[in-house]
């Protein structure tokens, strides 16, 4: 691919137009026969030939991977198959949040269901209390299993960093089978078996599957080892997209295909649970991944926030539709208490910075106080970041110890931020762009001045101004249903698979029709030199309009539809302008 090109001026977004492969993409133009900005988004893409298009359009089951190529397998299902066979008491253990509770979910009422042997007091599943035990595997997880006689523990989106646990548990003659997504310290757990592709010498060919995608594919396995048919796996996708978009884990390679067909059994048959949820926000349409994540995701992860995370997982294994119903009135009181105090907590932060004598010039931000609520922390250092675009921490304290979350800035690793400053922490443990992390009271000040340094140190500058990547140059005269329609082949969009943006330059307010509305954004009527016109919305531009009155200016947007009193057209989402030069 050929370098980039970077538009920028100061204090605005950084514009980087993408280069493709020119000879790939004339190679796909020829091959395809559709647009050349269709070939250079899937250029971009890393897709190269007709049969690579075919796969990328038309995802298929068939090219899940195959489950047992995935190290420590076999060795997991043959240890399954032997506690169902000797009635052992098995323990289903997940993290507290979406992608936790969704994979212990689909672990659980697989076994349940499969198993009616394990159904009463020999299978059960456990979460760990947010607030009382934290994140991952916990000592009181494992009394409580060594009380109640379980001989198996499987861990869900968790345990790889829980070797001394992992030996806790050993001790009481617990075996352990760990699932999990993270990336491994250098120390692995003594376990009997380990389900994790970014284990040092895994061969399974895709590294980036959710924690909830693992426990897809032990189902999966389970599946295929009782010669079972695949839809007792394939009923749980649903379930499996959720994760994905809640993770926010790449939406390419196996997960673009659990993605797809999860949203599919969304639309047509999806679990009470997912069908309930959906009802109660008010979805009509056809569910997206930016639905799983701003409707679902929020709804579930809300029980772990403010409550008991045990909720979501009895909303999706639970049968009787009035149940269902009980515990999605619970989470939805629970995600309106849990937006109170998001709003709360972001103001105050917000106002904290505004005071800080010291924030312009850091490269950092760590705020801390000892009554925010921890269950919104990780919300509010999204919003931060969104405000002032630097790695960011938000500190409170519970049981005599301060704990976090930290959110970053595209293109820079946090968590091996934190581990500069890993002599400073009790725990911590994340992804490259959030992280968790526990501390002592005392340590804050130092901590928050190590964060700094390394942060400093280590950040190249262009990252601290927000980057928008675009995907083409486009005239306005392209955007047309049959361009649009291609471009709805690309979906579910996320990481790694993001929505398309484009470029247009020296385009002209229409007849002095684009408007600012409600003080805040821009109703965009827009027209280029060939004369062809477009309507669009710009969220939160209202302070460049003048550039729109003045103009020319070029404006960098998406394509989207608009529905209004039954008619569907297509419309621009206008994400920044800028003088034309």
């Amino acid at each position: 691919m050929n370098p980039s090109l970077v538009i920028s001026t100061p204090g605005a977004k950084r514009w980087t137009v993408q280069k493709p492969d020119e000879t790939i993409v004339a190679h796909l133009c020829e091959a395809l026969k559709v647009s050349r900005p269709i070939c250079q988004l899937l250029a971009l893409r890393g897709i190269t030939t007709y049969e690579e298009a075919k796969t990328f359009f038309r995802p298929q089951l068939e090219q899940l991977h195959d489950p047992f190529v995935m190290k420590g397998m076999t060795e997991a299902v043959s240890r399954i198959a032997e506690a169902v066979e000797w009635h052992e008491r098995i323990l289903v253990y997940g993290d507290y949040d979406v992608d936790g509770t969704t994979a212990v979910s689909v672990v659980y009422d697989y076994l349940r269901r499969h198993y009616p042997d394990l159904r009463d007091d020999s299978l059960a599943y456990y979460i760990p209390h947010r607030y009382r035990e934290g994140y991952g595997v916990s000592k009181d997880g494992i009394d409580y299993a060594r009380e109640h006689g379980y001989n198996l523990i499987i861990t869900l989106d968790c345990g790889i960093k829980s070797a001394e646990l992992v030996r806790y548990a050993q001790s009481f003659g617990i075996d352990v089978i760990i699932c999990d997504h993270h990336l491994p310290d250098e120390e692995l757990p003594k376990a009997f078996a380990i389900l994790n592709p970014k284990q040092p010498g895994c061969p399974y060919p895709f590294k980036e599957l959710s924690g909830c995608g693992i426990g897809f594919k032990l189902v999966q396995a389970m599946c295929m080892h009782w010669k079972q048919p695949l839809e007792n796996a394939y009923r749980y996708l649903d379930l499996v997209a959720t994760s994905i978009a809640a993770d926010i884990v790449p939406i390419d390679g196996e997960n673009r295909v659990l993605a797809f067909y999860g949203l599919k059994q969304a639309a047509e048959n999806p679990s009470i649970a997912i069908q309930t949820l959906k009802k109660m926000a008010g979805v009509t349409r056809a569910m997206t991944i930016s639905d799983l994540v701003f409707v679902i995701g929020p709804r579930v992860n809300a029980a772990g926030r403010m409550d008991d995370a045990k909720k979501a997982v009895a909303l999706f294994t639970t049968e009787d539709p009035v149940e269902v119903q009980r515990i999605a009135d619970e989470l939805q009181s629970d995600n309106t208490d849990r937006r109170e105090k998001d709003r709360e907590t972001t103001e105050q932060a917000m106002e904290m910075l505004r005071n800080d004598a010291t924030r312009e010039s850091r490269k950092s931000t760590v705020v801390y106080d000892p009554d925010w609520h921890k269950g919104v922390v990780g919300i509010v250092a999204s919003r931060l970041v969104e405000k002032f675009y630097r790695p960011t921490i938000v500190l409170t304290q519970s049981n005599g110890k301060v704990s976090g979350s930290a959110r970053s800035v595209m293109g820079f690793n946090i968590y091996e931020a934190l581990h500069a400053c890993r002599d400073l922490l009790e725990a911590y443990g994340g992804h490259f762009y959030a992280a968790g992390m526990t501390l002592l009271p005392e340590k804050v000040e130092t901590f928050r001045n190590r964060f700094e340094e390394v942060v400093a140190g280590s950040i190249a500058p262009e990252l601290l101004t927000p980057e928008i990547n675009i995907d083409a140059v486009l005239p306005l005269s392209a955007i047309k249903p049959a361009f649009f329609n291609l471009l709805h082949q690309f979906e579910p969009f996320g990481p790694g698979n993001s929505r398309p943006v484009f470029l247009s330059r020296g385009v002209h307010d229409y007849r002095g029709l684009s408007r600012v509305v409600k003080d805040a954004h821009i109703r965009f009527v827009v027209h280029d030199k060939n004369g062809v016109s477009m309507d669009g919305i710009g969220f939160g531009l209202a302070e460049k309009f003048p550039y729109v009155q003045t103009g020319p200016f070029d404006m960098v947007y998406s394509v989207e539809e608009n529905e209004f009193q039954g008619a569907v057209r297509l419309q621009l989402k206008v994400l920044d302008v800028r003088p034309s030069y």
